[in-house]
C-alpha cells in the first residue's frame, strides 16, 4: 500500500481513485537511462552499477534513479543516509500476491478494516517502533532460503532457551526509534531530544551485546556484532546535550555548559543581566520614592521602567517615555539603553553560536551514518526474533521442521488469529499434503470451518518461512514458492467487473502461474453464475490443478458432484468438516475427517442466520420437492464422464482407400486410383 507513486508523465498508470490521489508524475526525461545511470553512481561514489547487480535491469535502473531525483528535488537537502541499492529476486522470497495478501488478513483484517485481529497484530510483541516495522518487512517477504530460515528458528530457540528473549525484551523497552532518528540526523533536522534518545539508546549496547553475544545461535552472534557498542558518539552527545533539552534548538538552551567556550562566555553575560536588573530596579525605587516601580523585559520593546500613572509626576527628568498604557507608562534610561544593547547582543549571539554548534555536530554524526545504520538494523531484527519467542512462549507454539522434498504435513494446526479472539477453545486439524496427495476436496456446511482450516494451513507455512515457530504441535514443510487464494466474493464497481468477474480473473491468475511448488486456496469456485456452468468451471479449475499445475492445493466447495474427483485422480482425497443436528438446532464439529460430506445444512445456517420461520418452512418443501423429483428423473448423468465416441462412418471411398497398398502403386496406377476416389464421391449413392 504504497503512500506515494512516481510515475512518467506521458504514460497513463490504470489507478483506482484511491491511489490516483497519491502519484506523483515526473518528465521522461528524469527515466532516461543515462541520466538516472549518472545520479546513482554519483550518490554512492562508483564508475558504474555493476556491483549492485543492476547490469540487466535497466527499468529498474530508471526507477530508482528518478525516485532519488524526486526525493533530492522534495526534500532540496543531500541524502548520504540513503543505503546501497538491492535486488531482490523471486527465487529468494515466498511470492504472495495482493489478493492473497488480503485474504489472509496479514496485516489487516476484512471484517473490521483495521490492523486488529490480523496476522501482524497477533506477532507484534516487538519492544520499538524499529521492530515492528522489520516485522511488517518480514511478513511481507516470508524467506524461500531454507538455510536463512533455519538460523531464524535456531536464534528463537535460543532465545527461548532459559527465557533469555524476558531480559532482552526488558532492555529493548528502553531503546528509542533510532532509525527514524539517523535519517532525520542526514538531513540535518534532527531535533534536540532526538540526540539524547539516540544516545541514551547507544549507551544500552554494551549491556545488549553482553547478554546476546553469550546465547548458541549464529544469528544471533552476527546481530551481536552489528550493534557493537559507540563509545565516541555516546561521549561526544553526553558533552554536548544537555539531559533534558528543549523541544526546539530555537530558543537555545541545548547545548551543554563546558562545550565552547565563547558560547559559556555570551551566556554569562546574559545570565548576570537577572542580577542587574534586579539590582537596577532597587536603586530607582530608592532615587523616586515610588515603591510600585519595576524593570521588566518584552520583545518588542526590550528592557524598559514601568510606573503607574498616578505616581508619574514624580518621574527624574533622565526619564524618556517609551511606552504609553492605559495604567501605566514605560520608560527607558540612558544607563539601561546601554544595558539593553550590551545584553541583547550577548543574548543573540549566543543563540546563533548555539544554532551553529548543533549543526556542527549533527554534520559530525552524519559522517558516522553507516555503522549507526547497522547498529539500528541489527536491533530491530533482534527485536522481531524477541517478538518470534515471546509469541512462541505465550501461544504454546512449535518449531516447524524444514524438508527439501515435497511435503506439507501439519499435526494439529491452529489459526494463529482465531484461537486467540475467539472465546471457547480452537478444534485443531491435521493436514496432509505430499507427492501422492496434492489435492484435498473439502465439503461441509457452511460456517463448519472450510475457510478457516484453508487460511490456517497458508499461515502456517508463512510463519514458518518468517522464522516463526507455527501453532501445531508439529509441521514438517517443504519448498514453497508461491501462496495463492481464491477465497470470498467482492465486485470491483470502479473497474467495471463483476463478482463473478473477479472471481474468473482470480482463478485465471493461479492456473496461469501456479507450479508444482505452489499452495493454492480455492472456495467456492463458480458460485457466481449459474449452477451447470459454476460447476463446470469448478470441476475444470480442480482438474487443471491436480494434472497440469500439480500444486498443493485445498479446494473447498458445495458442489458434491465434484467428490467423483478422487475416483479418476490418485492425487485428489476427499474430506469434510462435519456437523449435527440436535433437535432444531445445528452444531458444527469444526473437525476434519476424511471422505466427502454427505448433507450441507443450507437450510440450518439460514435460520441461524435469521431467515424468518416462513421462509425457512417453504424452503423445507421447496427442498423435499426438488429432491423427490430428482428421484424420478433417475440416476444424475455424469456430467464430466468422457462423452461415448460416435460409430465410424463408413464410405466406399474410404473403404476403398483402407484396401491400396500405396507402396505397390506407379505413378500411373496411383493417377487412375485417384480418379476412381474422386468418381466415388462424386457419387451421391456412394454413402448407402
Amino acid at each position: 500500500d504504497p503512500a506515494e507513486i512516481i510515475a512518467c508523465e506521458d504514460q497513463a498508470l490504470p489507478l483506482d481513485a484511491h491511489y490516483q490521489q497519491r502519484a506523483h508524475t515526473m518528465p521522461p526525461w528524469h527515466f532516461e537511462l543515462e541520466t538516472t545511470t549518472r545520479l546513482l553512481c554519483d550518490q554512492y561514489q562508483t564508475r558504474d552499477l555493476g556491483g549492485f547487480g543492476l547490469d540487466d535491469l535497466p527499468l529498474a535502473v530508471a526507477a530508482a534513479g528518478c525516485l532519488l531525483q524526486y526525493l533530492g528535488e522534495t526534500l532540496k537537502v543531500a541524502l548520504p543516509h540513503i543505503q546501497p541499492i538491492t535486488t531482490d529476486h523471486n527465487s529468494d522470497v515466498l511470492l504472495i500476491d495482493s489478493i492473497s495478501r488480503q485474504n489472509l488478513e496479514l496485516v489487516q483484517s476484512l471484517s473490521r478494516q483495521s490492523s486488529d485481529h490480523s496476522l501482524l497484530a497477533i506477532l507484534n510483541r516487538c519492544n520499538t517502533a524499529m521492530g515492528h516495522r522489520e516485522l511488517n518487512r518480514w511478513l511481507q517477504k516470508p524467506l524461500r532460503d531454507q538455510t536463512q530460515v533455519r538460523l531464524r528458528h535456531h536464534a528463537v530457540a535460543a532465545l527461548l532457551d532459559n527465557r533469555q528473549f524476558e531480559t532482552i525484551a526488558d532492555t529493548m523497552r528502553s531503546v528509542g526509534d533510532i532509525e527514524r532518528i539517523l535519517a532525520r540526523i542526514a538531513l540535518l533536522s534532527a531535533r534536540p531530544r532526538d540526540l539524547t534518545t539516540l544516545g541514551s539508546t547507544l549507551k544500552l549496547m554494551p549491556q545488549l551485546q553482553n547478554i546476546v553475544s553469550l546465547l548458541d545461535s549464529p544469528l544471533l552472534q552476527k546481530l551481536s556484532a552489528q550493534i557493537a557498542t559507540h563509545t565516541q558518539t555516546v561521549e561526544l552527545l553526553d558533552s554536548a546535550i544537555i539531559d533534558e533539552p528543549p523541544l526546539l534548538i530555537r530558543d537555545g538552551g541545548v547545548i551543554k555548559s563546558g562545550y565552547d567556550a565563547e558560547l559559556d562566555e555570551l551566556r554569562d553575560l546574559s545570565a548576570n543581566a537577572d542580577q542587574f536588573l534586579i539590582d537596577l530596579e532597587a536603586k530607582e525605587q530608592r532615587n523616586t520614592g515610588i515603591n510600585s516601580l519595576k524593570v521588566a523585559y518584552n520583545r518588542v520593546h526590550g528592557f524598559y521602567i514601568e510606573i503607574s500613572k498616578s505616581q508619574g509626576r514624580a518621574i527624574p527628568v533622565e526619564y524618556v517615555r517609551r511606552q504609553t498604557l492605559k495604567a501605566v507608562e514605560r520608560y527607558i534610561t540612558p544607563e539601561l539603553k546601554a544595558f539593553e544593547d550590551k545584553v541583547l547582543s550577548a543574548r543573540e549571539r549566543s543563540l546563533a553560536r548555539e544554532k551553529h554548534l548543533y549543526k556542527l555536530l549533527l554534520t559530525q554524526l552524519s559522517l558516522d551514518l553507516a555503522p549507526l545504520q547497522q547498529c539500528a538494523t541489527g536491533l530491530a531484527q533482534l527485536d522481531v526474533l524477541v517478538s518470534f519467542s515471546n509469541c512462541a512462549d505465550a501461544y504454546n507454539w512449535s518449531a516447524p521442521t524444514l524438508v527439501e522434498t515435497a511435503t506439507l504435513d501439519i499435526k494439529a494446526g491452529k489459526h494463529p488469529v482465531v484461537e486467540q479472539v475467539m472465546q471457547e477453545s480452537f478444534i485443531a486439524n491435521d493436514t496432509l499434503l505430499d507427492a501422492n496427495r496434492r489435492m484435498l476436496l473439502i465439503t461441509g456446511p457452511n460456517m463448519g470451518g472450510k475457510s478457516t482450516y484453508m487460511r490456517q494451513t497458508a499461515l502456517i507455512v508463512i510463519l514458518s518461512c518468517m522464522g516463526s515457530y507455527v501453532p501445531a504441535e508439529a509441521a514438517r514443510i517443504g519448498p514453497i514458492d508461491q501462496i495463492f487464494t481464491r477465497i470470498g466474493a467482492s465486485d470491483d464497481l470502479s473497474g467495471g467487473r463483476s463478482t463473478f468477474m473477479v472471481e474468473m480473473t482470480e482463478a485465471a491468475n493461479i492456473l496461469n502461474n501456479a507450479t508444482s511448488n505452489s499452495l493454492v486456496l480455492m472456495d467456492e469456485i463458480g458460485r457466481g453464475t449459474s449452477t451447470f456452468d459454476g460447476l463446470a468451471l469448478a470441476w475444470a479449475c480442480a482438474d487443471h490443478l491436480a494434472k497440469k499445475s500439480g500444486a498443493f492445493t485445498l479446494f473447498a466447495t458445495h458442489y458434491f458432484e465434484l467428490t467423483q474427483l478422487p475416483e479418476q485422480y490418485d492425487n485428489i482425497e476427499n474430506v469434510h468438516l462435519d456437523a449435527v443436528e440436535h433437535g432444531d438446532d445445528i452444531i458444527f464439529m469444526h473437525r476434519v475427517k476424511a471422505g466427502p460430506a454427505n448433507q450441507s445444512f443450507g437450510l440450518q445456517v439460514a435460520r441461524l442466520a435469521g431467515i424468518p420461520a416462513s421462509a425457512i418452512q417453504l424452503a423445507r418443501r421447496k427442498l423435499k420437492l426438488l429432491e423427490q423429483q430428482a428421484e424420478q428423473s433417475g440416476p444424475q448423468i455424469d456430467l464430466f464422464s468422457e462423452p461415448e465416441r460416435p460409430e465410424p462412418l463408413t464410405h466406399p471411398a474410404i473403404e476403398h482407400l483402407a484396401t491400396l497398398d500405396v507402396d505397390e502403386l506407379t505413378p500411373k496406377q496411383a493417377l487412375d486410383k485417384l480418379y476412381a476416389l474422386k468418381q466415388l464421391l462424386d457419387d451421391p449413392d456412394s454413402s448407402r
